[in-house]
């Protein structure tokens, strides 16, 4: 320990990545030769990649999550840092999601990043391929993203998840009725998970829906809370915790006066039969 340095996470544009993998190796109490060894790599490159001295491949962010049990945090970063497809503000956003506790939200017209299935998120994608605001390979990057970031929902420690969904989400035909139709069918599946709620926040609530835009409000593991929202081309997170309390409050109202998830899941259900007939 006398010669262990300590990790600078602006030092170098790998060095968070370094930091988050020497973190997660010692919570488990592996040293670098132990962690070498599980992943079929040489001690001196663990050591290297810590220190930011060489950088990762999407090969070795996958066996080390899969190794720490770090849900997927550190494919993440990889993406963060190798793709530049995704919109400002959110990569930044994004990591901390990987870590948060507890994720709560509130989404209007799309079925949030993290509940969607491949096909919805692929249908949601080809529409600024179309209009010629991206590129189809910036499409390909933001689907595998997108899709690596569901991997948090699937980690042996899960955060809690509270998802509140304006009615346009569940009645807007993203990619037609077939794909809408799977799409809430995984809603429904997702709504068995202990760890998840799915709130339909109806039309007729009117003036009673608390929030009039998008928002994502996380609890991060030493309990300090984060909310983000975006632009049509960039993401905001806000880290004032005067301005992510008020939005807290708003959240609680809106769960408040939304119906349970019992009643929600029945909104899911007969819409997604409406589409069959």
């Amino acid at each position: 320990m006398v010669n262990r340095k300590v990790l600078d996470p602006t030092s170098s544009p790998w060095a968070p990545f370094g930091v988050q993998l020497r973190r997660s190796r010692e919570a488990l109490g592996l040293t670098q030769a132990q962690l070498a060894k599980q992943l079929g790599y040489d001690h001196t490159s663990v050591c290297y990649i810590e220190l930011a001295k060489r950088a990762p491949t999407a090969k070795f962010a996958r066996l080390a999550d899969e190794a720490l049990q770090t849900g997927g945090t550190l494919v993440l970063m990889w993406w963060q840092h190798k793709h530049t497809a995704l919109i400002e503000g959110f990569p930044e956003f994004a990591e901390h999601e990987a870590r948060a506790t507890e994720i709560r939200l509130f989404e209007i017209g799309l079925v949030p990043g993290l509940l969607q299935t491949p096909a919805y998120a692929a249908a949601d994608l080809a529409g600024p391929v179309s209009r010629g605001e991206i590129t189809a390979e910036q499409a390909e990057e933001r689907l595998n993203f997108r899709l690596a970031r569901q991997q948090i929902l699937q980690r042996p420690q899960a955060p809690q998840m509270y998802v509140a969904l304006d009615e346009s989400v569940i009645r807007w035909q993203l990619g037609g009725p077939g794909i809408l139709s799977n799409q809430l069918r995984h809603l429904e599946e997702l709504a068995e998970l202990p760890n998840v709620i799915i709130q339909v926040v109806p039309f007729t609530m009117g003036a009673l829906r608390s929030l009039p835009s998008a928002v994502t409000l996380l609890t991060l593991p030493d309990q300090s809370r984060l909310a983000y929202t975006e632009t049509l081309h960039r993401g905001f997170l806000e880290r004032d915790r005067e301005t992510v309390a008020k939005w807290g409050r708003r959240y609680d109202r809106l769960q408040v006066d939304a119906p349970t998830q019992a009643a929600s899941v029945d909104m899911i259900r007969a819409a997604r039969r409406d589409l069959a007939t």
